[in-house]
């Protein structure tokens, strides 16, 4: 097999992409929202429709919650219904000289369901480019395209070897530098780039410190409850809507 989508709206998401050779495999007896697959499946005329049993799907992916429903794309990096991935070089290269954008820097993200539920608040929020590390994140897996409910389809991402090398060539091209930490000032004083990079660091520790170093302002989210922190899903969401909220005509 392939890469394995699950999960009703990332299969439908990813169906709206999905190249010949693609399958979509449903569990016999089931359907509902299996049915509104099975016909949208077959409107492509490109994607195969195969009903199997309950114990078949299980065998396919052990241990996976696929809710009777699985979408086979054929093979790795086949088709453009994968997430679309680009150099930071080739990113750049792409803007106009009066072009703002919005890139989001994740520090060393190591649970999916974080990294699925950030990759749809950038969908939400036009983010133009995600980066994660090589090494110590978590990729872009099956797990995380189904929290993402498809939304990871549609964000460009790039996975680097050196944060801390692409964070200097982007303030090169223009860029300022945002890092999220509780010591920062407040984000609803801040006022963001046209072309602005967000760093969002571990669940744990934050952003390193070699990272830090890079960051041209760090900024905080005031908060009144009793604990000190937000999930970091959450706190992305946050910042992605104050750079919005102040730079409206950037895109």
């Amino acid at each position: 097999m392939g890469e394995k989508i699950y999960g009703f709206h990332a299969i439908e998401e990813a169906l709206k992409k999905a190249a010949h050779g693609s399958t979509l495999y449903l569990v016999r007896g089931e359907k509902e929202r299996n049915e509104e697959l099975d016909r949208k499946a077959r409107l492509t005329g490109k994607v195969a429709v195969r009903k199997i049993s309950k114990q078949e799907m299980d065998r396919m992916v052990p241990g996976i919650d696929h809710r009777g429903a699985l979408l086979d794309l054929g093979g790795p990096r086949r088709g453009a219904s994968r997430i679309t991935e680009v150099s930071v070089e080739e990113f750049c290269e792409g803007l106009s000289e009066d072009d703002g954008a919005l890139v989001l820097v994740l520090d060393g993200i190591t649970d999916p369901h974080n990294l699925g539920a950030i990759l749809r608040s950038a969908d939400q929020f036009g983010v133009d480019l995600v980066i994660i590390p090589e090494r110590r994140s978590v990729q872009a897996n099956e797990t995380v395209q189904k929290v993402s409910s498809g939304a990871a389809q549609y964000v460009r991402m790039s996975v680097v070897t050196n944060l801390s090398r692409e964070i200097a060539y982007l303030k090169e091209n223009g860029f300022w530098v945002y890092g999220a930490d509780m010591s920062g000032n407040s984000s609803y004083e801040e006022k963001f780039s046209k072309r602005s990079v967000i760093v969002m660091g571990s669940e744990g520790d934050g952003i390193s410190q070699l990272v830090r170093k890079n960051c041209d302002y760090i900024t905080s989210i005031p908060m009144q409850g009793h604990i000190d922190s937000l999930n970091v899903s959450v706190a992305t969401g946050i910042l992605l809507y104050e750079y919005r909220r102040t730079n409206r005509q950037s895109r």
